[in-house]
Parts: structure tokens; C-alpha cells; sequence
């Protein structure tokens, strides 16, 4: 496949943990231009999807953030903008208890829940019958897209042209440990944080999820998987979760044309993981690996001076779905580099 841009890490942003704060803390983009609707699920619960409209015929992007994301999580609306740009539209699903609002039943979301996803996909197909499709998964959204697309195989919808899985852990019990190391523990404060909250919130609704006092004790991701994720999802503990949840074991039956983008330099996951999935990869066709040396966590930014950086994952995403739509690549791409 021909490619617009080749990647260089922007030599202003050095070492993995700049690349991958970059986004949150200093990038400024026009918000996406979303509408946001609610969809009742099968089990009383309900669903927030951010939706970016275009013409009924147009290609179509489902998207899945990460853990603790948002609408406002700066790849989220990056991805979002990306199909606005080239005339696409474009589905945000918002886990469950990470939207507006909590969700209503015991369960929340996690790394190997891939139901909503068939329920989403499903919904958009049914409205947009004429419109070829694709998905981008985000860290654990594209844990959760691997899975699907390795459960379903071939059983996929015609209109489901193709998949792009960003930063994924795909070992979720190595990128456990990884992420309660060094400076990694700040991102795991900070997802902690959140969690702990939303199930100390939960509990007020469920009182026996877990008693208050040990919830307000944990310490690692680790733990919360031990007390909350694993019990409450049909799991024995958390290292029976992420056995059973990785990606990694996921790969040889995709068949789905599916882009893997990482780097070597992501803090929250081992760099012996990517030479694994690169064996798997080599093995499966479907499989198109762009493993780089840096480039964080969904950071990615080149660019060759601090002022105008280039964003690339959303680019190489987009120029990726475009070629699997038969599209042309967007015209503007080289000038926003420039």
C-alpha cells in the first residue's frame, strides 16, 4: 500500500512518557462535531454514542476509547475529526459508566467485553445498509476490537471493511505489572482514581459489590481487577480476567484486513509483547503491523518544529480505512505536515 507519510518522532517531544502525555496536556483541537444519542441495551441498561453525520451512503467509523475515556479524550475527538475531514461518518461508543451519567446495572465495562461492540456495530449497519464500514480501537478499545474480530472470524458483516487497533495491551497481565513500574504508576493513579470512584458510586445502588472500606484500600489496577472487574464479569480473579481477556491469543483467527499500530517505547506495555504479536502477525495476512520505535501511548506526533505538530495515528488510521474503502487518499494530507 502506498503511504502518504512515513513517521519520524518529533525530535522536540523525546522518550515515550512525553509522547504520550503530549496529547492530554497540550493539544488543542476544534471539538468534534458530534450529536450524542442514548440507546437502551437488551439488558435494561443503556448505551451514549457520539455521532458525526455525513451523507447516508458515506463510509462510517466506529470508535472505542480507552480505559477511564471520554467524548473528550483528546484521541477520541482526534479520530472523530479525522472522518469529519474526509467526509465520513463516525460512531463514538462510550463504555458503560464512562459517560454522562453511570450506567444502570452492577456491571461496568472491561478489556475483553466485546457485546456492546456486536450490539453497536449492528445498530449501524441496519441504519446505514449502503455505507462500507470500519473500526478504530484505542488501548483497551482495541484490545476489546481485537477480541471481537478474533471471536467473530469470518462471521462479520459485508460492510465491515476493515479495523485499526491503536496502543493495545494485548498482554493484559504483563501490561499490569508494566504499568505499576516507575513513572508508569502515575497513569495507573490516575485510572485508579476514577474507578474507585465510579464503584464507590456504584455501591450506593449495589451495596454488596464490595464493601466501601476495601475499595477506598486498593492500590495497583490489579487489585481493583481482583475485587471488582473480575468477580463482577463471571471471572475467578483478575489473573483468570486477563488470561482470558488478551487480544494476543485473538490474532490468528482475525480475518478482518486490521491495522496493529504501536511503539516499542509505550509505557504501559512490555516491548518483548510487540515481538510476539509481530509472530502472530506474520502468520495472518490480515494483519498489517506498524510497529515504531517511539512514539508513546496514542501519542504518535511528528512534526519538525514545537508549533505545528503532526498528529500521525488519526492520519495513518484514515489513509488506511480510505485504501480499504478504494478511496483516494485525503489531498490536504502532506500540506498539514509541512
Amino acid at each position: 500500500m502506498a503511504r502518504d507519510i512515513i513517521y519520524s518522532p518529533a525530535w522536540w517531544i523525546p522518550g515515550g512518557h512525553l509522547q504520550t502525555l503530549w496529547g492530554k496536556l497540550f493539544r488543542r483541537q476544534t471539538p468534534a462535531p458530534t450529536v450524542r444519542e442514548r440507546w437502551n441495551t437488551p439488558d435494561g441498561d443503556f448505551l451514549e454514542i457520539h455521532r458525526v453525520s455525513a451523507k447516508h451512503d458515506a463510509p462510517r467509523v466506529l470508535v472505542l476509547h480507552g480505559l477511564e475515556g471520554t467524548v473528550r479524550s483528546h484521541y477520541a475527538q482526534a479520530l472523530l475529526n479525522e472522518a469529519a475531514r474526509r467526509g465520513w461518518g463516525a460512531d463514538l461508543l462510550v463504555f458503560r459508566s464512562c459517560g454522562s451519567e453511570l450506567n444502570l446495572t452492577r456491571r461496568f465495562y472491561h478489556s475483553g467485553e466485546t457485546s456492546d461492540v456486536a450490539f453497536v456495530l449492528d445498530k449501524i449497519v441496519d441504519e446505514f445498509p449502503a455505507s462500507p464500514l470500519a473500526v478504530a480501537g484505542v488501548s483497551l478499545g482495541g484490545n476489546v476490537l481485537l477480541k471481537f474480530l478474533g471471536e467473530r472470524g469470518e462471521a462479520l458483516p459485508p460492510q465491515l471493511k476493515a479495523a485499526a487497533a491503536i496502543s493495545v495491551p494485548f498482554d493484559l497481565a504483563r501490561s499490569s505489572r508494566r504499568i505499576n513500574r516507575g513513572f508508569s504508576k502515575f497513569y495507573q493513579r490516575f485510572f485508579l482514581n476514577s474507578l474507585r470512584k465510579k464503584a464507590q458510586e456504584k455501591t450506593q445502588r449495589f451495596p454488596d459489590l464490595a464493601p466501601r472500606d476495601r475499595i477506598a484500600a486498593l492500590r495497583t489496577l490489579e487489585d481493583f481487577d481482583n475485587l471488582i472487574t473480575g468477580p463482577l464479569h463471571g471471572f475467578r480473579d483478575a489473573q483468570d480476567y486477563y488470561a482470558r481477556s488478551s487480544s494476543l491469543r485473538y490474532l490468528t483467527n482475525i480475518k478482518l484486513k486490521t491495522l496493529l499500530l504501536s511503539a516499542v517505547d509505550d509505557p504501559m506495555l512490555p516491548p518483548e509483547v510487540l515481538d510476539e504479536v509481530r509472530d502472530a502477525a506474520r502468520d495472518n495476512p490480515a494483519l498489517e503491523v506498524d510497529f515504531v520505535e517511539r512514539g508513546g501511548h496514542a501519542g504518535f506526533i511528528t512534526g519538525s518544529v514545537p508549533w505545528r505538530p503532526f498528529y500521525y495515528a488519526e492520519h495513518r488510521v484514515g489513509e488506511f480505512f480510505a485504501h480499504q474503502f478504494d478511496l483516494s487518499p485525503a489531498p490536504e494530507a502532506l500540506a498539514k505536515q509541512s
